[in-house]
């Protein structure tokens, strides 16, 4: 297989194929640990989709572990969540000989189960693999546990109530692994601050160029990727840190924008709302007055 190929693998059987292990024990689940995988030659493709859910616990990496741009040395374990359809890139500086668990869930094995409604609402499901989860030592040791009583549920024989046990524990992980990426926010405050630094900045010398006029207001996407995060992870983060996510930081900034042009200038109020990127200034009254409660003549009048 060439090292340019991009790898589709529809079924965890195939996986176990690909990757030279026996058949899966069950088809919809299976935990594989990485010391056993064999691939027997295969060249690893440079890309991979899964059309099922993988939760990956790595350890022995090879050098330092980097969570966006910023290297870590949180390095006990750290965990990878992908869900059906979205890419893992194996770049040179991935190492290859890791250890740890492979967690596997077909999306039909969530059928007529609450899980499968509620997945996807797990942030960390969003995030690219540079965004992994950092384990402590306990922390990973809790991961471990669960992943091994799916395992053994999964490998015993099976009877009515073999799957709602498996979700149920499913869901443990899943919650562990949410109470644990909070955990991460805060853990990291030195770096994250750094990061609402550099968002700041980047938001300020987007509203101070003359993109916001020609573009319109930042996207999401637009900030997340200057700064090598995902929307989703950004989002997450300043809403740890400051209580807003990246949607509500863009409006502050442009309401406080829009206020000192209110105020120190004559400028009408279409004039600002053109200015700040607005198509429409009716867009540009709704969004001012629902953040202010007032419009943006009743503010001018104000200073009068």
């Amino acid at each position: 297989m060439s090292t340019e190929s991009h790898y589709r693998i529809d079924t965890i059987a195939a996986y176990h194929q690909l990757v030279g292990l026996p058949k899966p024990t069950h088809p919809l689940i299976s935990v594989v640990r990485f010391d056993a995988i064999k691939p027997r030659g295969i060249v690893q493709p440079k890309s991979i989709v899964n059309n099922f859910y993988s939760i990956a616990l790595k350890r022995n990496f090879n050098g330092r572990l980097k969570y966006g741009q910023q290297a870590y040395d949180f390095d006990e374990g750290v965990m990878v969540f992908l869900a059906p359809g979205q890419v893992l890139t194996i770049t040179a500086d991935e190492p290859h000989d890791h250890t740890g668990w492979l967690l596997m869930i077909h999306p039909d094995f969530l059928w007529y189960t609450s899980l499968a409604k509620t997945i996807r609402q797990y942030d960390f499901f969003n995030y690219s693999i540079r965004e992994a989860l950092f384990l402590s030592e306990k922390e990973e040791a809790m991961i471990v546990g669960v992943i091994q009583q799916i395992q053994q549920e999964y490998q015993a024989p099976i009877d009515k109530f073999s799957q709602g046990i498996m979700v149920a524990q499913l869901e443990v992980l899943l919650n562990y692994a949410d109470r644990f990426y909070h955990r991460q926010f805060v853990t990291r405050q030195v770096t994250n601050h750094k990061v609402l630094d550099r968002f700041e900045e980047v938001l300020d010398a987007y509203f101070s160029s003359d993109e916001l006029l020609t573009t319109g207001l930042p996207t999401v996407s637009y900030l997340a990727e200057r700064l090598n995060l995902s929307p989703t992870y950004l989002s997450s983060l300043l809403k740890t840190l400051t209580g807003q996510n990246t949607q509500q930081h863009i409006h502050e900034k442009l309401i406080d924008k829009a206020k000192g042009m209110l105020s120190t200038t004559s400028l009408s109020v279409s004039e600002i709302a053109y200015g700040l990127g607005f198509g429409y200034p009716q867009s540009f009254s709704k969004l001012f007055k629902s953040k202010t409660n007032s419009s943006p003549l009743e503010f001018r009048h104000s200073f009068n």
